[in-house]
């Protein structure tokens, strides 16, 4: 069935909206400006300033929400349920391991590629289909597991094309390596909060776009707030401040100042937060969650390509090796080999379609927010 110009028009916003996150946020970290007091030019490394900006992106879509409930009722028939009493307090936790892990990633994309960045986030599939088997009692299905070994031998293979790039690149091995492993520390947190989220928060029906704007909401005060103790912890070498604290917010912004274009790209990077939420809820909706999946891999191959084509870095052969096999395990776990099979002579249908797809983290399903 072919798709409608509307959902041509939402799957290219969720490819353009993903792929300009990793990419603004990767153009923030290579800026250099002077910071306050007249300090000497130096990089734009504010990882959990930026961590709160997409928070702030996130929690814009608690706006939408409510704008399409009131558009829905002045309606002469609503089409929208309402949703059962909960508290907004169950978004807690899991906005708690977003705002971890987000930071996280913020800190490790300063250490290593954009392409090796958003391709080391494919390891998330290891680790949630490990915590829905200890903590939810999922079963995996063969494919599943198989999906997951192969998405560690494509792991291994990002890493040593990382190994190799580091040699031309700005970044030094050793921060390469910790960048690495930053990020897949990171997916074990995203892990975390799909468990909970689905463990605690599916079952109560929440609207997608509620849930991502609630989460946003506690994670931008709760860091917000995080940043004034953040000006005054040490954090020696491991800071890009002058300063050397954790975090220099007011650094940040004299350093906006003297480079208005960093704003610009936080810009971009708060906004297509925003706009990549409420396409991929739309594409979910209105084509499928294979396709958003799918969607997903894909804005790999853009983040990679672009900044190939804007000198970010250079061309690795592993590199398309690595996205090969990750995007190989994603499929196998997330059961796109079934259409394949579906195809090939007397081949007999398996049952229990409706059982794959009535969990969060089995197959298709995706987190509440699947971008950080």
């Amino acid at each position: 069935m072919a798709w409608s110009r509307y959902q041509l028009g939402l799957a290219a916003l969720m490819l353009l909206t993903g792929s300009i996150n990793t990419l603004a946020a990767k153009w923030a970290d290579n800026f250099s400006a002077a910071g306050c007091g007249g300090t000497e030019e130096h990089g734009f490394q504010h990882p959990f300033l930026q961590a709160v900006g997409m928070f702030l992106g996130e929690f814009s879509c608690l706006g939408v929400f409510y704008l399409l409930v009131w558009r829905d009722r002045r309606r002469p028939e609503p089409s929208m349920a309402p949703s059962q009493p909960f508290s907004s307090l169950l978004f807690l936790p899991p906005a708690l391991c977003d705002m971890t892990g987000t930071s996280i990633m913020y800190v490790a994309l300063n250490m290593t590629s954009a392409s090796s960045f958003q391709m080391l986030r494919g390891s998330v599939i290891i680790f949630t289909g490990l915590l829905s088997v200890a903590f939810l009692g999922r079963r995996l299905e063969l494919s599943q597991w198989l999906g997951i070994l192969v998405t560690i031998v494509g792991l291994v293979v990002v890493g040593l094309a990382d190994l190799h790039s580091s040699h031309d690149q700005k970044h030094k091995l050793s921060e390469v390596i910790t960048g690495d492993l930053l990020i897949i520390m990171a997916q074990v947190i995203v892990a975390i909060q799909m468990v909970l989220e689905e463990k605690f928060v599916y079952k109560h029906d929440v609207h997608p776009l509620r849930a991502v704007g609630t989460e946003g909401f506690f994670g931008f005060i709760i860091l917000a707030l995080l940043l004034v103790p953040m000006y005054y912890i040490p954090a020696g070498s491991f800071s890009g401040n002058p300063r050397r604290t954790l975090e220099d917010a007011l650094d940040a912004f004299c350093q906006i100042g003297h480079r208005p274009l960093i704003a610009l790209a936080l810009l971009g990077n708060i906004s297509s937060i925003a706009f990549f939420n409420f396409a991929g809820i739309s594409v979910t909706k209105e084509i499928s969650a294979t396709t958003r999946m799918v969607l997903d891999s894909l804005r790999t191959l853009v983040i990679w390509a672009v900044s190939l084509a804007v000198g970010w870095e250079t061309f690795h052969g592993l590199e398309i090796l690595g996205f090969g096999v990750l995007l190989a395990g994603a499929a196998l776990y997330n059961g796109l080999h079934r259409p394949l099979l579906a195809c090939l002579p007397r081949h007999v249908e398996e049952a229990g379609g409706a059982a794959e797809r009535e969990g969060l983290l089995r197959g298709e399903s995706t987190a509440i927010n699947n971008e950080s």
